[in-house]
């Protein structure tokens, strides 16, 4: 019996095609795999099979969903039971007021039907097993982008749905953690159905079964994944492969001269709340360099930049500036973009709002989205309707253009492909030596601070 069965399904904004015809099959068993690069549709095509697409957009084409037509209605009456979704971002998909604990535990009892003592019971294992025992009592906002993906992850199991999409179910994770979603990926499919959206080629190499190429909204590439993976057919497929940042070239370092220090710490102590998550750090930070900030999920990366930043309190220790810049040219891109920005209006209406505060001279706006990769027409859209790396880009694009003499960059790029991602984060570093621009870079990936940065700090 086919889980689902999807043909010619494709996705539309008015006249405009923002997702050809995409056809597949999966029986019980099957592992599919979505991989391209960074806004080609592959969330839309995710959300277009779960009947939940941003307003404004529709689809053409017939989802069956175990061997019956399924309606947008009907789909959704088999939400979390039978069919289940794991969100690109995971802030959006927890509730804010609850802890991780509280709404594993409620998934456990609403959706599978697990008494109240054995959710309780359940989630506690589970929580556990993610590395999460200690954060179990925590709210979303007081967890680290990776911790709030495992809970996300946790939440969208729970309820033993057979068929499952996981949407970029790893960014934001180190490596091993990484390593072990894939396994609980893999060990969901054993009985039911996955369908994995990535842009990370490891990922796909690991899951493995059927693999589908999609650029710019068009399939490309479609067949068994180890076969595409090591002889790619097209050359967008081949270049996607080459663009691992392990194959980047490695920049030449020089030291810079103490006269330009921007910033440093002494025995500076980081924390949130009650708990101290790290102490004794002491660096300089140079205008014009890349610090490479690294450490396990949840170690406080994201405090630091926050700390250094003032908006967050230090909890010992000394920071100093040896600048007089106004507040708004010290800068931070924060891991999740979609809280970043109002989602109420145009993406240009916000840069239009930014570009009027500032006294941004216009000109500037068209040559930087182009080395970012953006596309004028995205601006007529919200931040609900485009694909959370083009949103990241889009911030990025706010931020530089407030020639910011230090940026803090929280994981900018776990939402890219890796082309978009060689060449966005190639950009922070030309911006850094152009403009005397200090970035502390912050990454799960030991290959990309390796090829960017000058340096690195550990957590």
């Amino acid at each position: 019996m086919s889980l689902i069965s999807v043909d010619k399904l494709a996705v539309f904004v008015g006249d405009t095609c923002l997702l050809e015809p995409i056809s597949f099959t999966l029986e019980a068993g099957e592992k599919l795999t979505i991989l391209g690069q960074t806004g080609s549709g592959k969330s839309l095509l995710a959300q277009a099979i779960m009947g939940n697409l941003p307003k404004g957009l529709r689809t053409e084409g017939e989802i069956r969903l175990f061997n019956s037509p399924a309606s947008a209605k009907s789909r959704r009456e088999l939400w979390g039971r039978r069919l289940s979704m794991l969100p690109q971002e995971p802030w959006n998909a927890l509730n804010p007021l609850m802890s991780a604990k509280a709404q594993l535990a409620e998934t456990y009892h609403r959706v599978r039907g697990d008494s109240y003592d054995a959710a309780q019971q359940n989630a506690d294992y589970t929580l556990e097993l993610q590395g999460l025992g200690e954060s179990r009592h925590k709210r979303v906002d007081q967890l680290s982008g990776g911790m709030a993906q495992r809970v996300a992850i946790a939440c969208a199991m729970a309820g033993g749905a057979p068929l499952l999409l996981a949407d970029e179910p790893t960014k934001g994770l180190d490596v091993n953690r990484r390593d072990q979603v894939v396994e609980q990926l893999i060990s969901q499919s054993q009985t039911g159905a996955l369908v994995t959206i990535t842009h990370d080629v490891a990922v796909a190499r690991q899951t493995g079964g059927r693999l589908m190429v999609i650029k710019s909204g068009e399939l490309i590439e479609h067949g068994e994944a180890s076969q595409i993976l090591n002889n790619p057919q097209q050359a967008f497929t081949r270049e996607l492969i080459a663009a691992d940042p392990q194959s980047w070239p490695t920049p030449e370092r020089k030291p810079r001269p103490e006269t330009s220090v921007l910033m440093e710490t002494e025995s500076l102590a980081i924390g949130r709340g009650e708990q101290t998550l790290a102490k004794d750090l002491s660096f300089k930070i140079h205008r014009g360099e890349v610090i490479g900030v690294v450490g396990d999920s949840g170690c406080g990366k994201s405090t630091l930049g926050d700390t250094l930043l003032g908006l967050q309190p230090s909890y010992g220790g000394k920071i100093k500036r040896h600048c007089s810049k106004t507040t708004h040219r010290w800068q931070k891109l924060y891991q999740d973009p979609t809280a970043a920005v109002s989602h109420a209006v145009s993406l240009g209406t916000l840069l239009n709002d930014t570009i009027k505060r500032h006294r941004i001279d216009k000109s500037r706006v068209a040559p930087l989205m182009e080395r970012l990769g953006l596309a004028e027409a995205l601006l007529t859209r919200r931040a609900d309707s485009v694909s959370g790396g083009e949103l990241q880009r889009f911030c990025m694009l706010r931020a530089l253009l407030l020639d910011p003499v230090f940026l803090f960059a929280d994981e900018p790029t776990s939402r890219l492909d890796p082309i978009t991602a060689q060449s966005v984060s190639q950009l922070l570093v030309d911006v850094a030596r152009e403009t005397n621009c200090a970035v502390m870079l912050v990454s799960h990936d030991p290959h990309l601070i390796e090829k960017r940065c000058d340096r690195v700090v550990r957590i």
